[in-house]
């Protein structure tokens, strides 16, 4: 694992740098953000009403989305790399884009956008996530990630 340096970074910058496995989103999964999260609406656990409702299936929650940007980030080159530690900064330009049912499937395509040096051993890095879904056009989600890495 090579060790993770600014100019590095700089040279990444405009690239894509991870585009993760599939993931099969599951109704399990949205129940299961439903309950940790208390957002139990209709459109989201109860099947047989979301049937009958304009979207003709229960979907995830956008916020589920968001969430699982921590795991696919994990996969990409930038977290690959030897570092002392990263944490959450916050994000930028979210956009639900378009809805995910039980059964598709999704990936992140993650493309470096910006680095900035904040002190002496800390780098703040927005990260482009765009998650797709298997077999359409839209996306689901679009947001940029903000991470603050300390080399």
């Amino acid at each position: 694992m090579a060790k993770l340096t600014l100019k590095d970074l700089e040279a990444r910058v405009g690239q894509e740098v991870g585009l993760s496995p599939w993931l099969e989103m599951t109704q399990d999964r949205i129940n299961a953000f439903a309950e940790c999260t208390e957002d139990r609406q209709w459109i989201h656990v109860d099947e047989k009403r979301a049937r009958r409702g304009p979207l003709k299936s229960t979907v995830a929650h956008g916020y589920l989305l968001v969430s699982l940007l921590a795991h696919f980030n994990l996969e990409n080159e930038i977290f690959q790399q030897k570092f002392r530690m990263a944490i959450n900064y916050g994000l930028d330009r979210v956009r639900f884009l378009h809805p995910v049912r039980p059964g598709e499937r999704i990936r992140n395509r993650a493309v470096l956008k910006k680095v900035e040096k904040d002190g002496l051993r800390k780098v703040l890095v927005t990260v482009e996530n765009t998650i797709e879904i298997e077999n359409r056009t839209k996306p689901a989600l679009v947001a940029e990630a903000l991470a603050l890495i300390y080399l």
